[in-house]
């Protein structure tokens, strides 16, 4: 992750004028911005079949047959997916990798933003690409992927036995493992989902199934002991070996640690776990009864339930507090602590905490404009685009990013004029 302390948090605003980008353009696709707020950027078409990308005003300095996924990485580069000549690559700040594949997609930046890992297609086989290498075998399927958070590894679903739509028994017997860096699992499954790296990248845990039945999760291809009806994808401890996944057992869903139960109170559904950065709280969204959602911190649900959804857990960096978004009919909230602000939006995006926990803020949608809400109170008026507001390291000013008349804003508020 990118410090903010590098950010230039003095110039109390930058503005970039987009409204002219329009008559530049044959069109202008979805707005982005670096999150240092430093770049606005755009996919423009700049004549017939073929697209740029517009960064500050600026084109980059080759025209792409397609562009698409424009990003930017931590550090404040764009990047995007490109094709020529119908092969498809990425190309950071305009320059595409030397490599280049039939397809590519899903694009994943690591934590630092040094290292992208894309899915690719060539030959009607897959794999992963790292920095425009890919993995040295290939297979027939692919699934869900991950790249560990250095951006060095990347472990997928594959398809390692071939099985037609109509063989059933081919299917039953397995055909799916995990490929860690495009070395398989020695084990097959009938069915492998949401790998996960360990936080040293030493290990891979997933969800597999064994059989029509049964479900577990395995952990550099060994399965655990035991076995269950149903369940969600697996977590490491941020400091140990350990794993947690929530399983289905007797109708009900618990949290298990390495095969044992570690909170004794069941729910109707429980998925989505997270731990603190420290190790010390684990948290999950769960139903503790029919139709109601909540978090469950440490096994106990919260008091406040909602019928609609709870997604976006986020813990504080340091661990001592929780914030969530939540549903209730058609308006959307957010809840902290379970404490549930009074304000409710058609839209909210997910929490932001400041680096000592004491302050929130968020996106907001209402009646199609955005705004910004600092602990439950508004930040400025309605503009036409926003992007989700970020803290200074001590805490004491926020960022904020947002499209207004035509003109994009990186704007330094202190949050004692909030």
């Amino acid at each position: 992750m990118v410090e903010g302390k590098s950010r230039d948090w003095t110039t109390e605003e930058k503005t970039v004028d987009i409204g002219t980008w329009k008559e530049r353009f044959e069109w202008v696709e979805e707005l982005q911005a670096s999150p240092d707020g430093e770049t606005v950027a755009a996919i423009v078409n700049t004549g017939e079949e073929t697209f740029n990308v517009c960064v500050n005003g600026q084109t980059w300095e080759k025209d792409f047959d397609k562009i698409w996924h424009l990003r930017f990485t931590p550090e404040g580069r764009p990047y995007a997916l490109v094709a020529d000549m119908d092969q498809w690559t990425v190309a950071v700040a305009g320059t595409p990798w030397a490599e280049a594949f039939d397809y590519a997609w899903q694009p994943v930046v690591s934590a630092r933003g040094d290292h992208i890992a894309v899915s690719v297609q060539q030959g009607g086989r897959y794999a992963i690409a790292i920095d425009g290498a890919k993995w040295e075998n290939d297979f027939a399927d692919i699934g869900h992927w991950v790249s560990s958070a250095s951006g060095t590894r990347s472990a997928a679903v594959v398809q390692v036995r071939a099985a037609d739509s109509g063989q059933v028994h081919r299917f039953q017997e397995g055909t799916y493992t995990i490929a860690v860096d495009g070395q398989a699992w020695d084990n097959v499954f009938v069915n492998v989902w949401q790998p996960a790296f360990s936080p040293d990248e030493r290990q891979v845990a997933a969800e597999v199934r064994l059989d029509l039945y049964r479900y577990t999760i395995a952990v550099d291809g060994r399965p655990w002991g035991k076995t269950y009806g149903g369940i969600w994808a697996p977590c490491f401890h941020p400091h140990t070996a350990h794993v947690v996944a929530p399983v289905r057992q007797a109708g009900k869903w618990y949290m298990v640690q390495d095969g044992e139960i570690i909170w004794q109170k069941p729910f109707v559904q429980l998925w989505q776990q997270q731990f603190s950065t420290d190790g010390d709280r684990l948290a999950a969204i769960c139903a503790p009864r029919f139709g109601r959602w909540t978090v469950a911190v440490d096994g106990e649900p919260w008091r406040n339930t909602f019928n609609a959804m709870v997604t976006d857990l986020t813990f504080s960096p340091d661990g001592r507090r929780i914030a969530a978004l939540a549903k209730q009919d058609a308006h959307w909230h957010v809840v902290v602590d379970d404490q549930v602000w009074r304000n409710v939006f058609d839209m909210a995006w997910p929490p932001v905490f400041s680096s000592d926990g004491a302050n929130v803020a968020a996106k907001v949608e209402r009646e199609g404009r955005y705004t910004f809400v600092v602990n439950d109170r508004f930040r400025g008026q309605p503009c036409d685009m926003a992007w989700d507001p970020c803290f200074s390291d001590d805490g004491d000013a926020l960022l904020l990013r947002y499209v207004q008349d035509g003109v994009y804003h990186r704007r330094i508020v202190p949050l004692t004029d909030i």
